[in-house]
């Protein structure tokens, strides 16, 4: 197993976080729990022309779709099939950083996940044939680089009052409302609702909500001896109950079940049950 990143130097790192690729001869599971991030993600399968995802609640329902996909913000977690993606590539964008270079509100594709020729056309398919034929890590990451800049070329970045936004709510626990954040601003409530709807793909609360479950993930990934209530009032929750209810509304699992079952990423987690 081989997990390779590339962090892409200015103007693209202002949308894209990292570019990786993972490869591996085969795992012990064939199916993964993936979990809400607040960010989009462009998955690319070099081996196979096909991503599958199964239903969260009835694992013999699959959705397959082609080998170049954009996977959306999502509020709950998905399960993905592993065993047909031995060799694949990605474009983790920064939270608000996916619409520019979609050509498209992130709004489109929250909840769901829908083809890269859906947004890219023909483009799709020529980058997935270049990295296919690509001789080694660092070409494919240079292809994938060039790719996205020339996607770039000529376009904006967020909106300021998104990016403002997203910077306040990065901040886990939040110290300010949301409406105080909002009044910052300059705008009204709802068309800042709007934008970062558009920008993002969710609302500020839902992403909130998000990001203190992701620093929830990080500290139960960096500690030994947990204890649950302290890590939930660190987090921002109002107590052990609140923080068990979002958990399992993000993840379907309880924190104690994902300590046991985590993975070497914190956002999959192997599934073991057939």
């Amino acid at each position: 197993m081989r997990y390779h990143r590339y962090i892409p130097a200015p103007p693209l790192e202002e949308f894209v976080a990292v570019i990786w690729l993972f490869e591996t001869a085969g795992g012990v599971h064939a199916k993964e729990r993936v979990l809400p991030t607040g960010t989009v993600e462009i998955v690319i399968n070099l081996r196979e022309d096909v991503i599958r995802s199964y239903d969260p609640r009835d694992h013999s329902r699959f959705e397959t779709l082609p080998g170049s996909i954009v996977a959306g913000t999502r509020s709950e977690f998905m399960i993905i099939d592993t065993d047909v993606q031995e060799s694949i590539m990605g474009i983790h964008f920064r939270p608000g950083g996916a619409a520019t270079l979609l050509g498209a509100p992130a709004s489109e594709v929250h909840g769901i996940d829908l083809p890269l020729d859906a947004f890219w056309g023909s483009a799709a398919a020529d980058l997935r044939g270049r990295l296919m034929e690509a001789r080694t890590i660092e070409e494919r990451f240079r292809i994938t680089e060039l790719t996205l800049l020339g996607r770039l070329a000529g376009k904006g970045s967020r909106h300021p009052a998104v990016a403002g936004a997203l910077r306040e709510l990065a901040v886990v626990p939040q110290g300010r409302t949301l409406a105080e954040v909002t009044e910052d601003l300059g705008l009204s409530q709802r068309r800042f609702i709007e934008l970062f709807r558009q920008q993002v793909g969710m609302t500020p609360k839902l992403y909130y909500r998000i990001r203190r479950f992701q620093e929830a993930l990080r500290r139960i990934q960096r500690g030994r001896d947990i204890v649950w209530t302290d890590l939930a009032l660190g987090c921002g929750y109002y107590d052990q109950a609140h923080f068990i209810r979002d958990f399992r509304a993000f993840s379907g699992i309880n924190p104690s079940a994902y300590l046991a079952g985590r993975g070497e990423h914190r956002n999959h987690v192997p599934l073991l049950d057939p």
